[in-house]
């Protein structure tokens, strides 16, 4: 399957402006976010997309292609889309452009759903960290057993009333958060992957109730009746909103090396 990765990169972020274009350990954020998934070489491109030229310019000065996309797209999906309609693709990958901590590895569960003729819409989750579990920046996603979301929340879910967890931060990808009698909290990663005509049926959408409540573009599908199946990966992020955030990833790459 033809699989087009697309990172939508507004330049006028409310919350920390021209977060896309700032340093990061020597790299403007976009880069890591691109490198990461070039790096998975599970895509066959991935391009950003953005209404800005001074990010077309970045980009073109790194080798990062780049599509411009109208100032009108309302979220990072209606950018996606119009990606779409311009390049042909079975699969469509929508990367966050504020998640410089992304790793190859985290896409490989993600792409490995559409192996199932029943996904139409994957993303991924890793066990949330103790310190996130009662953190509204954190999404978290509780899951059926098939792994289908039932519900993604800043709140913390599942509620673990009774302690039965054992320890905060429940168990690990690799044990598939279905340990009997254990409590698994996973935070959402802002990975998302759409067959082609599922993304066309997204963009249609009006935003709903529990979208506008949470501020999770998400649940406009879960509220449709549109399932969305939730990869199990390891190894944590941080979306940068702040200049603390930067700071925060700006450490954990260099620890990386």
């Amino acid at each position: 399957m033809r699989t087009l990765g697309v990172i939508p990169a507004r330049l006028g972020s409310t919350r920390l402006p021209r977060k896309v274009l700032l340093d990061i350990a020597g790299r403007p954020m976009i880069e890591w976010v691109w490198r990461a998934a070039a790096g998975s070489g599970l895509m066959d491109e991935v391009v950003v997309a953005t209404d800005s030229d001074e990010v077309m310019t970045a980009c073109a000065a790194r080798g990062i292609p780049a599509r411009m996309t109208s100032a009108e797209c309302a979220s990072g999906s209606d950018r996606v889309c119009e990606v779409a309609r311009q390049v042909e693709a079975e699969i469509y990958v929508n990367i966050q452009g504020d998640e410089p901590l992304l790793m190859p590895e985290h896409f490989q569960p993600l792409l490995g759903l559409f192996e199932r003729a029943e996904v139409r819409v994957g993303t991924v989750a890793v066990p949330c960290p103790a310190e996130d579990v009662e953190n509204p920046n954190a999404v978290k996603v509780v899951m059926a057993r098939d792994g289908r979301a039932l519900y993604f929340s800043r709140s913390t879910i599942p509620f673990d009333r009774d302690g039965a967890s054992g320890q905060a931060g429940g168990v690990a990808a690799g044990e598939a958060g279905r340990v009997a009698n254990r409590v698994a909290w996973w935070k959402h990663l802002g990975l998302y992957a759409y067959r082609r005509e599922v993304l066309e049926e997204f963009a249609r959408l009006r935003p709903s109730a529990l979208e506008m409540a949470e501020r999770l573009e998400q649940l406009r599908m879960l509220e449709n009746g549109m399932e969305i199946y939730v990869g199990l990966a390891e190894g944590d992020t941080i979306g940068v909103d702040t200049e603390a955030d930067r700071l925060r990833v700006e450490a954990v790459l260099g620890q990386r090396g």
